[in-house]
């Protein structure tokens, strides 16, 4: 959902990451769809050589996909293929939220796994050669045991689905087809607009690996990466036969390895992490409004089913049996001591919908609805503190209701003065929190109606874009701040005493971040990064609190 301050953020990330240059193109991507190598170059007077080497650092750090598409060609022309490029809004936003995925994969996993993924945010893309190689040089040790604990720490990491294959780096989107039946084209072009893909939507289906392979990893212990020495490779003892076959099967296995770890670009599973983040703020809503039970089973459900969900915003979670239910509750420390009584009495809390499903009845949260209570709850409390209490009442009353209600009606339900109800009412929809049809009454003394009520959508779309506009607006002052401390923190040492020493730890307070991987983002760089190549050039001096961003 891209508005008018996300849009801005989203170019003000790009430019603190990578520098102005490539904050331009991106820039003319976002706000005019997707353009070819040419229009780009038209568009932003750039040229062309710089525009490539913009178009791979966004490529190479995800928040771009190339696709071919096949267009017509001029009178009595062949038809001819053309190279188009869209900017992945929300990948360029989750940006602000790498620490934050660093803390998921540092809770759940462990400090090596939390270094692989450091290494992904940094370079955009990686081969696990470049993976392993990156943690040696770390570590100052090249020993195949340091290396062999790097491939185990990785095949956990995409096990848990927190790192992916690349997509197709250029897919080819097929003309739809032309012998179609008239009928059901006019029956398509009905529907409504929501339900039609977009060519971008399109563009990043197209390029997505299959499922079967989006976290396939074959890895071989014991090989060293940089002598090739598969100390590793064992054989067993058995017939002439058997061991040629065996050794066929193991030579497979060591050539497919060999790929996987040289050729193979892998990258940051944002769905995962989005998904992992929005089962927590379902658990935390239920915690707070319901019990530790409901808590305790919800948790449960949505643990044994993360991987098993195939879209991030999905209504309803994945069904599961009574059996798995218990089964998974009591994994847990607070769910050991709850009976199948309790477990089903919290089911009931959480509304959970059940349908036959083999021999059993299986069960399934609404989400969707966990969630709007949620968006209704952070709405709410920002009338009730732009507005007040008055406000609140009427902004409560009309979310609860979800129809046209009249003034009067309005103002007897909440208790709210009738001549302040009017007033109220107005404010609220002058700034768009409400919508307002007006009525005339038929009969022999006319008179006008006011109908009020409020519009979910619009409004939630409106609350996202001044949030945007907040952390833009943060994280902007918080570079001036900086830029005027710049003499402040390069001071030495000795001399951060007296004044000089105060000011020194007050911006440093602020500018602390809890993970010191963002100083490692390639800033302002467009050194030679190609598609495969991981980057190179890193400048320190573009750091930015995360604390700009954490009201998103």
């Amino acid at each position: 959902m891209a508005t008018q301050y996300s849009i801005k953020l989203a170019i003000s990330l790009i430019s603190s990451h990578f520098g102005d240059l490539v904050a331009k193109v991106c820039e003319c991507l976002l706000r005019k769809g997707s353009l070819t190598l040419a229009d780009i170059t038209r568009f932003t007077e750039l040229p062309q050589a710089q525009v490539k080497n913009c178009l791979l650092v966004l490529i190479q750090h995800n928040c771009v996909q190339a696709f071919s598409i096949q267009i017509e060609g001029g009178v009595g022309a062949a038809p001819k293929v053309i190279t188009q490029y869209t900017a992945i809004f929300d990948n360029i936003l989750h940006r602000m939220r790498f620490p934050k995925f660093l803390t998921i994969v540092s809770e759940e996993l462990d400090k090596e796994c939390e270094e692989i993924l450091e290494g992904l945010f940094q370079h955009g893309r990686l081969t696990l050669e470049q993976i392993i190689l990156r943690a040696v040089s770390n570590q100052n040790e090249g020993n195949s045991t340091v290396q062999d604990a790097v491939r185990e720490s990785f095949v956990r990491i995409v096990s848990s689905h927190y790192v992916e294959r690349c997509p197709a780096s250029e897919p080819f989107l097929a003309p739809p087809d032309e012998e179609e039946n008239p009928t059901k084209k006019r029956a398509k072009s009905a529907r409504l607009a929501e339900e039609i893909e977009t060519l971008e939507k399109r563009a990043i289906s197209a390029a997505a690996p299959l499922e079967s392979e989006r976290f396939a990893v074959i890895t071989d212990t014991g090989t060293d990466v940089k002598s090739g020495d598969r100390s590793g490779s064992r054989f067993l003892d058995t017939a002439i036969g058997e061991k040629r076959k065996h050794e066929a099967l193991e030579m497979d296995r060591e050539t497919m390895a060999t790929i996987c770890e040289k050729e193979v670009l892998w990258r940051a599973n944002f769905e995962a992490f989005i998904r992992r983040l929005r089962h927590k703020a379902c658990v935390a809503n239920v915690r707070a409004r319901m019990d530790d039970g409901a808590c305790t089973v919800l948790n449960a459900m949505l643990e044994a089913t993360r991987n098993a969900e195939s879209r991030i915003k999905t209504e309803n979670s994945v069904p599961l049996s009574m059996d798995a239910i218990l089964a998974e509750v009591m994994k847990s420390e607070g769910g050991r001591s709850m009976t199948v009584e309790r477990v089903r009495a919290a089911l009931g809390q959480l509304g959970c919908r059940s349908s036959p499903r083999g021999a059993e009845d299986s069960h399934s949260v609404d989400l969707r609805n966990i969630i709007e209570i949620a968006q209704n709850d952070e709405m709410e409390s920002i009338v009730l503190k732009r507005y007040g209490r008055d406000a609140y009442r009427i902004f409560r009353l009309l979310s609860k209701t979800g129809r046209l209600v009249e003034t009067d009606k309005i103002s007897d339900i909440t208790f709210v003065d009738k001549k302040e109800a009017p007033k109220i009412l107005y404010n609220l929809w002058k700034d768009n929190y409400l919508h307002m049809e007006k009525l005339t009454s038929q009969g022999s003394k006319q008179s006008d109606f006011l109908l009020w009520k409020v519009n979910r959508s619009s409004l939630w779309k409106q609350i996202l874009d001044e949030m945007c506009h907040a952390a833009l607006n943060l994280s902007q002052r918080l570079a001036y701040e900086f830029e005027q401390e710049h003499e402040i923190l390069q001071l030495p040492r000795e001399k951060r005493v007296g004044a000089q020493g105060k000011r020194f730890e007050r911006i440093r307070k602020v500018k602390h971040l809890p993970r010191q991987w963002y100083h490692c983002l390639p800033q302002h760089s467009l050194c030679g990064l190609g598609a495969k190549g991981p980057a190179t050039s890193v400048d320190s001096s573009g750091q930015e609190a995360e604390l700009a961003y954490s009201v998103l």
